[in-house]
């Protein structure tokens, strides 16, 4: 690490933040409606955006400063049990094409703005709906915590913001105004700013991808020598390997296929889905965004080249961005590090507002003030977008930030827990609204407990997310045999609970509901007065 601060690179990295804090507060005017004063037009942009913002929404929102730095980190502090993370997006993509076109049918034929929204409507359960706020709410503050930690990393490399032997309100001043920014922004224009400044986050990602790819390689001599290189460290120091051994590899196939199934369970990936304008622009995306599953693939390569680089940082967040750093010329350094933060800004704003959405619909109104109007809701998720990104800091200044990928997988662990109420509401209502609830606190418990009980030498609690399976013995994700404890639970309640013939509730959909598409009689598409064009 160079001493002192990089001013070039810092030159660089402001220059890009200060452009997408002024687009950030721009977005407020971009695709302008009548009525601003509601969630249709605050938290989802309208309603109406196309493929192509609706693609860089997405990526923006699900390839994030955990893509940048978590996962290559995790390459290079373990190997290739750190690829999960690309099978995960890839098994991700034809589940999802199965239940978001339903879910968006039915969420703009009731004007439904979060998961909980369509919870409560199938099921006729404040409760489960509650218990799904409260989970998407609790699951997103450690994915915001990520980025947070992504912008830290970037800012630590630079010089700014002393070593961990400063006072911690110097060390974590330049992330304190990040996040200031980052907050003002989302206030003011909502779910357009991230969607805006998405163009800018993705452009520069595959610009620094494709130079890092081949740039970097080069100089260290050939992807033989980067391998070997890697190898070589592994085998040495016995921590890690190119090839995940025979015990991890349940580790690594739980982890992938839990993942996968928790990622679109995220509040903020319905958000992004739920604010496009019809079925086939979220069947369009499911074939096109695997194109960023190539991209993380390359990315995580990242992690090797950092071991043959030479890169030596007791925190492994820090890996990547120093390797840039190294390797880069200052200006283009700047343009990496710039990357890596508007890749943490984009996903951290998409975050807060969607669970601002879920505690304004599903706790301020249906619990607090039930004739709340539109223009309250969106003042009330203005302000609770605020407080999330207090709670995800919160995470950040008190959690070990060296294994930053556990903040996304104990996240994983309950949101998971939401699948049978939610995927499972989207084709059957067999399942009894009270044996979901029951389902969803025996997955929660166990998966919290068994995550708070895994230890790590730098970390007493939630030290990972993985343990022993019950009955099988192998080590798995947690979040995964949670899931399959909750969906056992769920079934068996569901027998005994139609056995005692206890009340199902009124269903407010119907099955012409799922299939419904804009343009169709009844379905809510806010369409803006300017700026149409997708």
């Amino acid at each position: 690490m160079k001493d002192g601060v990089n001013g070039v690179a810092l030159a660089v990295f402001v220059l890009f933040f200060l452009l997408v804090t002024v687009m950030g507060f721009m977005a407020a005017r971009w695709r302008k409606a009548e009525n601003e004063n509601s969630l249709d037009e605050w938290g989802l942009g309208g309603r109406s955006f196309g493929t192509w913002v609706t693609w860089f929404l997405l990526g923006g929102d699900l390839y994030t400063a955990y893509t940048f730095v978590a996962v290559p980190a995790a390459i290079y502090a373990a190997g290739a049990a750190g690829f999960f993370a690309v099978p995960y997006t890839i098994l991700v993509y034809p589940l999802i094409f199965t239940f978001l076109p339903r879910l968006w049918s039915v969420s703009h034929k009731h004007g439904y703005v979060t998961t909980s929204d369509f919870v409560r409507g199938r099921w006729d359960s404040k409760g489960l709906s509650l218990a799904v706020a409260v989970t998407g709410i609790l699951a997103t503050m450690p994915y915001i915590a990520l980025q947070l930690v992504g912008i830290q990393a970037v800012l630590d490399v630079m010089g700014v913001g002393g070593g961990e032997s400063t006072h911690w309100f110097i060390r974590d001043l330049p992330l304190l105004i990040a996040f200031g920014v980052l907050a003002a922004y989302t206030y003011s224009s909502g779910l357009r700013a991230p969607a805006l400044i998405a163009f800018v986050k993705d452009t520069l990602i595959y610009i620094v991808i494709a130079v890092a790819i081949i740039y970097i390689p080069i100089k260290l001599g050939g992807f033989d020598a980067i391998f070997g290189a890697a190898s070589e460290k592994f085998t040495s120091t016995g921590k890690g390997a190119l090839v995940p051994g025979e015990a991890g590899q349940w580790t690594y196939a739980t982890l992938a296929f839990g993942s996968a199934l928790a990622l679109f369970m995220y509040p903020h990936s319905i958000t992004a889905t739920l604010s496009s304008g019809s079925r086939d622009v979220i069947r369009r995306n499911t074939t096109i965004l695997p194109l960023y599953s190539v991209m993380l693939g390359l990315l995580a390569l990242l992690g090797f080249m950092a071991i043959a680089a030479g890169i030596k940082v007791e925190n492994g967040q820090l890996a990547i961005p120093q390797l840039f750093e190294t390797m880069f010329p200052d200006w283009f350094a700047g343009v990496a590090f710039a990357a890596i933060g508007i890749g943490a800004l984009v996903p951290a704003a998409i975050m807060s507002i969607a669970a601002a959405n879920l505690f304004t619909r599903n706790i301020y109104k249906d619990f607090l003030k039930p004739d709340a109007t539109p223009a309250q809701e969106t003042k009330v998720s203005k302000l609770v977008s605020l407080l999330v990104k207090v709670g995800a800091l919160a995470f950040v200044l008190t959690l070990d930030k060296t294994v930053a990928i556990n903040f996304q997988l104990l996240g994983g662990i309950w949101i998971l827990q939401t699948f049978p109420a939610l995927v499972g509401g989207l084709f059957t209502r067999w399942f009894h609204r009270w044996a979901l609830l029951g389902g969803w606190a025996v997955g929660m418990v166990y998966g919290t407990w068994t995550a708070y009980n895994v230890a790590t030498p730098t970390q007493k609690h939630f030290g990972g997310s993985s343990a022993a399976i019950p009955g099988i013995g192998e080590i798995g994700y947690i979040g995964l045999t949670a899931f399959v404890l909750n969906l056992v639970v769920t079934v068996a309640l569901t027998f005994v609970l139609r056995a005692l013939k206890a009340p199902e509730g009124t269903d407010q959909t119907s099955p012409s509901d799922y299939t419904a598409d804009s343009g169709d009689p009844g379905v809510k598409t806010e369409l803006p007065k300017v700026g149409a064009g997708h």
